[in-house]
């Protein structure tokens, strides 16, 4: 009888040497339980080692080890390559391609109003005091259109006028800058015998400008002018007068003029006006 069951084992020992690894664990331990019936477990294949005894354990021991291995590679081959990088739909995008820069607020400047092609500032007219005080009555009749109230006489001490008259223009700006808030005025002088074009120009926009923001200007001139009317005025010493409005864009004037009473105002050309104003000056 136990020959009979030795030569059952070399059988299935022989089979299992070439079953598959889990065959070989579930054949090796029906072998094993086996030979633990009859005490004693015998191999005869080549040169195998001498037969010993082994329990149930040790087939326990080993099934999980081969189930392990099995797992690992049944893990290798479900887990499927795993596909090259694509881009991640969380990056950044690049703004020049994916959406407009937001542009810049500008704040654009104001355009400043256009001045009227005519303008005759509201002035209280008032006639020298003295032959000599025409410089303090032009800038007393030209402030009266800003609202600034003054007498000659309190002019006269301001600019320094003797019986010689008032210096320049330079004291006449001086005076109305000392009254005007701001400190608007300047002074322009013409010091050739005549006026150039660009002088003439330049005299036309700054007599826009002042009687568009509601000032007067003050001229000094000497010699003599023909007004738009054929009036003629003559002051071979020097004389001061008010412009106190324009018309036509400011190609004409009107002059307020305190040498005499009767003739209290006149128009008179831009131009004619720069030349009289020649070897002279003016404050606007």
């Amino acid at each position: 009888m136990e020959e009979h069951v030795n030569d059952q084992l070399k059988r299935h020992l022989r089979r299992l040497a070439t079953e598959r690894p889990y065959q070989v664990v579930a054949g090796s331990a029906a072998a094993l339980l086996l030979a633990s019936g009859t005490g004693a477990l015998l191999v005869a294949v080549g040169d195998a080692p001498a037969p010993q005894r082994t329990t149930n354990a040790a087939v326990a021991e080993v099934a999980p080890r081969l189930d392990g291995a099995a797992s690992r590679a049944q893990a290798r081959l479900a887990v499927p390559a795993s596909p090259s990088a694509s881009p991640s739909s969380s990056s950044t995008p690049n703004p020049d391609l994916t959406a407009t820069a937001t542009p810049k607020r500008t704040t654009a400047k104001p355009t400043a109003p256009k001045p009227p092609s005519s303008k005759v500032l509201d002035y209280d007219y008032e006639a020298q005091t003295t032959y000599y005080y025409c410089g303090p009555a032009a800038v007393r009749n030209a402030l009266s259109a800003t609202g600034v109230a003054s007498t000659q006489d309190g002019l006269a001490a301001d600019l320094g006028t003797t019986e010689m008259g008032t210096n320049s223009a330079y004291d006449t700006t001086r005076v109305l800058n000392e009254m005007v808030k701001g400190a608007p005025y300047r002074t322009r002088l013409i010091p050739a015998g005549a006026a150039t074009p660009a002088q003439t120009d330049q005299l036309k926009a700054d007599v826009v400008k002042a009687i568009s923001a509601g000032r007067g200007v003050v001229v000094n001139i000497a010699g003599d002018a023909t007004d738009v009317d054929g009036g003629w005025h003559s002051f071979p010493g020097g004389h001061y007068i008010a412009v106190v409005g324009y018309r036509d864009a400011g190609r004409t004037v009107r002059i307020a003029d305190s040498a005499d009473p009767a003739v209290p105002a006149y128009w008179i050309s831009t131009a004619a006006l720069a030349h009289w104003a020649a070897t002279r000056g003016y404050s606007a």
